[in-house]
C-alpha cells in the first residue's frame, strides 16, 4: 500500500466485514456491526465500508466466500487508484502535495476487521489476497486493552491475553523462512543437507519464549491476586457493592456521582479496565463500591482468562447492581449477555438490583394510528417500557433467562440518568436499604447502625 504523503495525520480506514446466517440473521449482523465500528473508533480507526454475505457458516479458508472476498479486493483497489490519482492531481513542480480550500483527500484502506476470530490459516489465506493488515474483533478488543490499560495488573493482564492469542497464530509470521528441503539428511532425502532454512527453528525458538513469558506473566498475576487479596481483607466489616454491566453503559459515570470519585468516563468501550473501590456513606450506613470493568457480546476467552483476578472483585462482592443503558436498541440482549458472564464466573446467585441509566438519552417514534401492526422497540415509548419492566420484575417471571434460571433481582428496577442526575435520589434510598440488610445479616453485631446510648437499631 502507498505511504501517505499529507503530513497531516489521518486517522486509519477501517472495512468491517461480517456474515448473516441461520444461526445469525441481517438485523443481528448489523447490530454487531455497529458494535464493532464502535470498537474500530475506540481504537482509532475510521470506518468507511461494511461487507456482508449471507452463508452457511463462515469458510475455513478465507471466512467469507471467494466472490465475496474479490469484490472486497476490488474495493481496496478503487479506493487506492482514486488515492494516487488525487494525489496526481494535487502534486507540485517539486513533488509537494499542494491542497487548495477544503478539499477532502481520499483514503487507501489500511485494515480490514472480520467480526469473528479467525485462525492463523484464514489471516494468512486473507492478507496474501487483500494485502492490507487483518484484523479479527478479538485483535481489535485486545488492542484496545493494551491503550486503555493503566496499572501494572491490567498492563500484565493485557499481555497475556495478547500472548495467548498470539501463540497458535505465529507461523503466518515466518512464511518467508519456511523448511527449503525434506528428508532426514541421510541419504532418504533429496537435498535437504545445507537447504534447511532457519524457518522452523526460528518459529519453535519464538513459541518457547513466548510460552516462558507466558508462564512469568501468570506467576507475577499470582502475586498480584496476592497483594489484592490481603487489601481486601484489609478493608474491615463492610458490605462490598459491585457495578457490573455491558462496556459503556455509564458505570464509571454512576461510580463518580455516588462515591465522590474521579475515574475516568468516557463515551467509548471499555473505558475502565482496572477495577477502582472507593468507601462511601448513606446517613449511618458506610460501604464500599467497586467499578469493573464492562462485558460485551463474543469476549474472547482468553481475555477472561486472563482478567480473572480483576473480577474476583465481583465474586466477592456481596451485593451486584446490575447498570443498563436502556437507550441502546439492544438492551435486552445486553442484560443477557451480561447474566450469563456472571453465571459463568458462578455469580448469578448474588443479591442483585438492576438499574436502567441514560434515560436522558431514550427516544422513540409514535406509531401511526393507521398501523395495525405489532409495535417494535423504537415505538415503545419511555413510560410505556417502565411498567412493562416493572410487571416483568414485580411478578418474577422475566422472559430473559440464563439456561433455564430467570433473571436474578428482588427489586423493582430503577430509572436514572447519572449524567443529568435523575432520581438518584431513589437511587441512594433503594441501595441503603438493600445494602443495610446485608449488613445486619452479615455483622449483626457491627455498631455502625446502633445508637450506643441504648444499643437500639436505628430505624
Amino acid at each position: 500500500m502507498k505511504e501517505f504523503v499529507i503530513s497531516e495525520a489521518k486517522a486509519e480506514t477501517a472495512v468491517l466485514v461480517g456474515l448473516i446466517t441461520q444461526q445469525q440473521d441481517e438485523a443481528k449482523t448489523k447490530e454487531y456491526l455497529d458494535e464493532l465500528e464502535f470498537l474500530a473508533d475506540t481504537a482509532g480507526a475510521v470506518t468507511v465500508k461494511r461487507f456482508t454475505q449471507k452463508v452457511q457458516g463462515p469458510s475455513q479458508v478465507t471466512y467469507v466466500g471467494k466472490g465475496k472476498l474479490e469484490e472486497i479486493k476490488q474495493y481496496i483497489k478503487q479506493q487506492e487508484d482514486a488515492y494516487d490519482e488525487w494525489m496526481d492531481a494535487h502534486r507540485g513542480f517539486d513533488g509537494s502535495v499542494v491542497m487548495t480550500g477544503n478539499e477532502d483527500c481520499p483514503q487507501p484502506v489500511g485494515m480490514v476487521i472480520f467480526d469473528d476470530e479467525l485462525s492463523a490459516k484464514q489471516i494468512r489465506n486473507i492478507e496474501n489476497e487483500l494485502k492490507v493488515k487483518i484484523l479479527d474483533r478479538t485483535s481489535l478488543i485486545l488492542d484496545i486493552f493494551a491503550m486503555r490499560a493503566q496499572t501494572a495488573e491490567a498492563k500484565t493482564q493485557v499481555e497475556l491475553a495478547q500472548y495467548r492469542y498470539m501463540l497458535p497464530r505465529l507461523q503466518r509470521l515466518w512464511t518467508h523462512l519456511e523448511r527449503q528441503g525434506g528428508g532426514s539428511g541421510s541419504g532418504g532425502g533429496k537435498g535437504s543437507v545445507g537447504l534447511r532454512g532457519p524457518g522452523e527453528t526460528q518459529l519453535e525458538m519464538d513459541q518457547r519464549i513466548i510460552r516462558q513469558r507466558i508462564s512469568l506473566l501468570k506467576e507475577r498475576l499470582v502475586e498480584i491476586d496476592k497483594q489484592k487479596t490481603t487489601q481486601r481483607k484489609n478493608r474491615g466489616r463492610l458490605i462490598r457493592v459491585a457495578l457490573v454491566g455491558y462496556t459503556n453503559v455509564g458505570k464509571s459515570t454512576m461510580m463518580n456521582l455516588l462515591a465522590k470519585s474521579d475515574v475516568f468516563a468516557e463515551n467509548k468501550l471499555f473505558a475502565t479496565l482496572d477495577t477502582t473501590v472507593r468507601k462511601m456513606t448513606i446517613d449511618n450506613l458506610p460501604f464500599l463500591l467497586a467499578d469493573t470493568v464492562g462485558f460485551i457480546r463474543k469476549l474472547p476467552s482468553d481475555l477472561v482468562e486472563s482478567f480473572k483476578s480483576t473480577l474476583d472483585e465481583v465474586r466477592e462482592a456481596d451485593m451486584l447492581v446490575h447498570v443498563v443503558d436502556i437507550s441502546h436498541p439492544d438492551f435486552e440482549e445486553q442484560i443477557t449477555v451480561v447474566e450469563k458472564t456472571l453465571a459463568d464466573l458462578g455469580c448469578a446467585d448474588k443479591p442483585s438490583m438492576l438499574v436502567f441509566n441514560k434515560i436522558d438519552a431514550y427516544t422513540w417514534t409514535p406509531q401511526d394510528e393507521d398501523d395495525l401492526t405489532e409495535p417494535t422497540r423504537e415505538n415503545i415509548s419511555l413510560d410505556e417500557l417502565k411498567k412493562t419492566w416493572m410487571a416483568k420484575m414485580a411478578v418474577g417471571n422475566l422472559p430473559l433467562t440464563v439456561g433455564q434460571k430467570p433473571i436474578a433481582s428482588s427489586q423493582e428496577p430503577l430509572f436514572i440518568s447519572a449524567r443529568q442526575k435523575e432520581n438518584i435520589d431513589e437511587l441512594r434510598e433503594v441501595l441503603y436499604k438493600k445494602v443495610r440488610e446485608l449488613h445486619v445479616q452479615k455483622y449483626p453485631y457491627n455498631d455502625f447502625l446502633y445508637n450506643i446510648e441504648d444499643n437500639e437499631p436505628i430505624q
